[in-house]
């Protein structure tokens, strides 16, 4: 769903084999191992929130972002990160994240600048293949939230909300759509 699950199974693996066997390694030495098996592991062992560059592996903390809700709405359909990644073309890429200005909003605190800067480049080569996930990413604005965009390679889509109520009557009409497979409020 492009969400990082199977990376986090590893992840958790990886913990659970360091317990369970009294290995003693340290967060850095499974998250060294954790890349050869992932560019997302070594994120998942470590957790929370934050920067990473190189495929992943070279992480910078941040603190918690702000209070807020999420919907996360994946349609009944799949992507293959392969061909994500296989047709995205960096030479024809217009706009990206600002990840320093990210960072800053994180740290200020500031939901409503951290939303506008979110973006996602995978889009475009998953959105053209699957309109579905800019129906849902469509519902999820009209509905008031600040931002959403899909999570990876895809398919699954998200948005942030500063409103609670707002969050929910967005959430039932995705669940009335019948766009969506699953459907949460977080």
């Amino acid at each position: 769903g492009g969400m990082a699950g199977g990376s986090a199974d590893c992840a958790a693996v990886l913990k659970g084999i360091n317990q369970m066997f009294s290995l003693g390694l340290t967060e850095r030495e499974l998250m060294e191992h954790g890349v050869k098996l992932g560019a997302d592991v070594p994120y998942c062992v470590m957790g929370g929130t934050a920067i990473a560059r190189g495929i992943g592996e070279k992480l910078t903390p941040l603190p918690a972002p702000p209070k807020c809700h999420i919907i996360i709405a994946k349609p009944p359909v799949s992507v293959s990160t392969a061909y994500v990644y296989g047709h995205i073309r960096p030479d024809a890429i217009k706009k990206r994240p600002d990840i320093e200005k990210m960072a800053e909003s994180i740290r200020k605190q500031d939901l409503p600048k951290l939303s506008q800067l979110l973006y996602n480049v995978m889009e475009d080569v998953t959105v053209p293949e699957y309109p579905i996930i800019q129906e849902i990413k469509d519902v999820m604005l009209e509905g008031g939230a600040l931002n959403s965009i899909m999570s990876g390679s895809g398919p699954t889509v998200f948005g942030i909300f500063d409103n609670e109520e707002k969050a929910q009557k967005a959430c039932q009409k995705l669940r009335e759509s019948g766009s969506c497979q699953q459907v949460f409020l977080t």
